[in-house]
């Protein structure tokens, strides 16, 4: 990339912005005529602070990928000092100087009484370079660096360099590719003493440099560098994690609600869509009924692109066609589905091959990039039928009203055939030139043109991943159209910050089958979480490359079920390079026994884990967090900053990992919050009561114990049927499914006393599992406990006052195997035990 940089300098008051005295914000304007830009400083939250770096010709994001924040500063006064050169704006504890004094405005951002913990680089910080500009910072070594969506791993980025764009990275290296699927340019400074972000709300592409470049003169920085335009960046400042992920959520919207059957077991592979013989629809009718024979729960299946093929040549895929000698009715296939269970999810790619049927159409009619030199539609090569094989074709231009009404259209037939959610792939948008230009002539309220950039269609300035939000919306409202009582369910592989306000899951794309694979599977997945992208999980066993061996199977499904979205999908490229192989969980006679257990673990578990999204789409938490999330106090967790070998699933449960052949033993840290502390429960054999603050190491034999998960005293875990069930707010049952009408909780209570008598409480959440967001009910319900020698005081709270009332009338309390205390209530509720269960754990009912 070439480097054309120049910095304005010379910078006064723009007197032109009619900002009032008093008011916390700072306006410049260089008075260098060569470089006419403007700077601007303002707060925008409490905690919340917006830069602007622009000229006529480098304008602000014409599609800010975060709708614009106005100032709503919630009542607090800011304290707002000025002199000629100088502006320091103080709300509550967080000071911001702007220095103008010297050649570049001069940000610096701190906690009252600390060192800034944002800090521009002198005579350097707001640079012109080419067509876009550059943001230097100085770079705080020996902290966490981590977002930018989707990373390599390890979890933290200090020190490396980003390209911050997306693309098809088939296959990649987990530790190494760069870039991957994703473009959200959110970078978290994370430090004992307070974290601190930085987003940029521009589609283009751009790199990030963490303190991977310095130089003797400007000292260690960090550096933003955007290839188009000028920057608009927001700076959020917090005590902790989720106080910044949180306050980005208030700026880029709350993760979007996720149908409560897409928490199963999600089967895929790209082979069963890909026969002809038998007819696909055949061989996936088989597969549905040997789950059922194998009695292994399956909630959905992934239709790869492979219904979609084209039955004589040219075999192209052709995105909303079906394959009538694999689905001769498609219409009737799919009811067949549903009534084994199982929910089907369609892949889409926005994308025409110039043999689709249709391309010619939305050619004349507008709906591609136009090519400047050609003056007609833009070629590129395109996915087109076998592993890595291509053809000519062109890209969707979602600016398009041709465009976008095609592909809204063609979402709307597939969900009236019965399709239950839209698979969003190939997504990136790779295209092999910024100059090829948008039709901007979308007439959607969202969707607004700046005066000017009507005359700059190009892709560059605009951002090739705007196409990747839009195709996100176009998908999501199609949904919507057809049902629109049904939370839209729209699953996409590339992500903008945007895009996450239509598509409600991702995962990590076509990872390989190895052991760092999975070990760097979790860092992907923090990463992923503090960005938002709260349901989240990974192909299991591998997309591309060998079959896993048994244990590594058996190791990546024991990791798998604690991960908010729970998939087997893959495309084992072999001599066949069009069907490729595919991962069946019966696959190792030797151990389908326990991989039927641990599915139908996770489908125990689904309550708790979907409380977790409906907390996820309240507050921001994300279900998996990073082992210092909550316990920043402790000094050892800012040691364990890789994200590869533990994580927080919620604030109950600790969960570990094996990542080599052979091993039977792992180690794991146990966080420590305070001298309070009451420690951790082993959830497997031998169930030790284990002290927080210290390393441990556990019993993880594969095909015995499995991977560490620790329950945190104190804590507790609802818990359901192990199978399949019914979502309360469905309206039929066409599978013959059984009711949500059973719920149990896992309580953790002290191995002999609670320390000074303290009640610990437990909150999870309920509601119908399929309602859209504006009409749904969330209810809570409160589990309270306090331990003796003796006994356990359990309290119980069922808050329905918002017209949701869970199908389950009583509690089941289990305690921890070889507990062998009694269960009484405090509040006057009856108590009936139940005996011990068949893992030797004693249960009670609570009426």
């Amino acid at each position: 990339m070439p480097q054309r940089e120049r910095i304005p300098s010379s910078w006064t008051p723009d007197p032109s912005t009619g900002k009032a005295d008093g008011a916390p914000s700072v306006h410049l304007s260089c008075d260098d005529v060569t470089l006419p830009f403007r700077f601007s400083f303002e707060a925008v939250r409490p905690n919340v602070f917006r830069t602007t770096f622009t000229s006529d010709t480098h304008p602000k994001p014409p599609h800010p990928s975060v709708p614009h924040a106005e100032t709503k500063l919630d009542g607090v006064q800011p304290a707002v000092t000025s002199s000629e050169k100088h502006t320091k704006i103080q709300i509550g504890d967080v000071i911001a100087n702007v220095d103008y004094a010297g050649e570049t405005p001069l940000l610096s951002v701190a906690f009252e009484g600390q060192s800034p913990i944002l800090q521009d680089v002198p005579n350097r910080s707001y640079a012109v370079n080419g067509d876009g500009v550059a943001h230097y910072t100085r770079y705080n070594r020996g902290t966490l660096h981590m977002g930018l969506g989707e990373k390599a791993a390890p979890m933290d980025l200090s020190g490396r360099r980003f390209q911050l764009s997306a693309t098809d990275s088939f296959g990649y290296d987990v530790h190494r590719t760069d870039p991957l699927y994703k473009n959200i340019p959110l970078l978290i400074n994370a430090t004992p003493q307070g974290c601190i972000a930085t987003f940029s709300t521009s589609h283009t592409r751009g790199e990030y440099s963490i303190g991977s470049e310095m130089d003797g003169m400007w000292g260690f920085y960090k550096v933003y560098r955007q290839d188009y335009g000028g920057l608009e960046e927001y700076i959020i400042t917090g005590k902790t994690l989720k106080d910044i992920v949180r306050t980005y959520a208030d700026l880029a919207g709350y993760p979007l609600l996720v149908p409560r059957w897409a928490f199963g077991y999600l089967s895929g592979g790209m082979k069963y869509s890909m026969l002809d013989n038998p007819p696909a629809g055949e061989a996936l009718i088989e597969m549905a009924n040997k789950m059922k024979e194998h009695d292994i729960p399956c909630s959905a299946y992934q239709m790869s692109s492979g219904y979609t093929v084209a039955e004589k040549p040219p075999k192209n895929r052709n995105v909303f066609t079906w394959n009538r000698h694999r689905f001769p009715d498609p219409e009737g296939w799919i009811k067949e589905y549903h009534k084994l269970g199982m929910r089907l999810i369609a892949n889409v790619k926005p994308y025409l091959i110039a043999s689709h049927p249709e391309y010619q159409k939305l050619k004349e009619a507008g709906g591609l990039f136009l090519d400047p030199l050609t003056k007609q539609a833009a070629v590129t090569k395109l996915w087109s039928a076998g592993g890595g094989e291509r053809d000519d074709g062109g890209h969707i231009d979602f600016t398009s009203a041709a465009g976008f009404k095609w592909w809204y259209e063609g979402i709307k037939k597939l969900a009236e055939e019965g399709i239950d959610c839209m698979w969003n792939d190939n997504n990136e948008y790779t295209i092999p030139d910024d100059d090829w230009e948008c039709a901007l002539d979308l007439d959607l309220p969202s969707f607004q043109i700046p005066d000017g950039l009507e005359k700059r269609p190009q892709i560059g300035i605009w951002g090739r991943s705007l196409h990747t939000e839009l195709h996100g919306k176009a998908s999501h409202d199609a949904l919507i159209a057809v049902n629109p009582d049904v939370r839209p369910f729209v699953l996409t592989r590339s992500a903008t910050a945007g895009t996450l306000r239509y598509a409600c899951s991702s995962w990590s794309g076509d990872n390989t089958t190895s052991w760092d694979s999975m070990r760097g599977s979790t860092a992907l997945s923090l990463t992923a979480g503090v960005c938002l992208m709260q349901c989240y999980g990974h192909d299991i066993g591998g997309f591309e490359g060998p079959q896993p061996s048994p244990e590594l199977l058996l190791r990546w499904i024991q990791l798998g079920i604690y991960s908010p979205r729970f998939a087997i999908n893959c495309f084992k490229t072999g001599e066949d390079n069009s069907v490729g192989d595919v991962i069946e969980p019966w696959m190792y006679p030797s151990i389908t026994h326990l991989v039927r257990k641990t599915i139908k673990r996770r489908y125990a578990l689904i309550p708790y884990i979907y409380s977790l999204s409906l907390e996820s789409h309240q507050i921001a938490t994300p279900p998996q967090r990073w082992i210092g999330w909550g316990y920043e106090s402790d000094p050892e967790v800012w040691k364990l900053l890789d994200g590869e070998t533990q994580y927080w699933l919620g604030d109950s449960m600790l969960i570990g990992g094996v990542f080599e052949a052979g091993a039977s033993k792992a180690k794991i840290y146990l966080p420590k919050a305070s001298d309070d502390d009451e420690g951790y429960l082993n959830l497997n054999a031998p169930y030790q009561y284990l002290e927080a603050g210290q390393w441990v190491e556990l019993d993880a034999e594969w095909h015995g114990s499995g991977i560490p998960v620790l329950g945190k005293v104190g804590g507790a875990i609802p818990i359901g049927r192990d199978v399949q069930v019914l979502s309360p707010g469905e309206k039929e049952n066409v599978a013959d499914l059984p009711l949500d009408d059973y719920r149990a909780v896992e309580i953790f209570p002290d191995q002999k006393t609670s320390r000074n008598g303290k009640w610990h409480e437990t909150t999870w959440y309920e509601d119908d599992g399929i309602s859209v967001a504006t009409k749904n009910r969330i209810s809570s319900y409160t589990i309270s406990f306090t331990a003796t020698e003796s006994e356990i005081k359990v309290k119980f709270a069922r808050d329905e006052s918002l017209g949701f009332e869970a199908p389950w009338k009583t509690l089941v309390i289990v305690l921890p195997p070889g507990d062998q205390r009694a269960v009484v209530s405090d509040d006057g509720k009856t108590v009936l035990p139940l005996g011990v269960n068949e893992q030797g754990r004693k249960q009670f009912e609570l009426k």
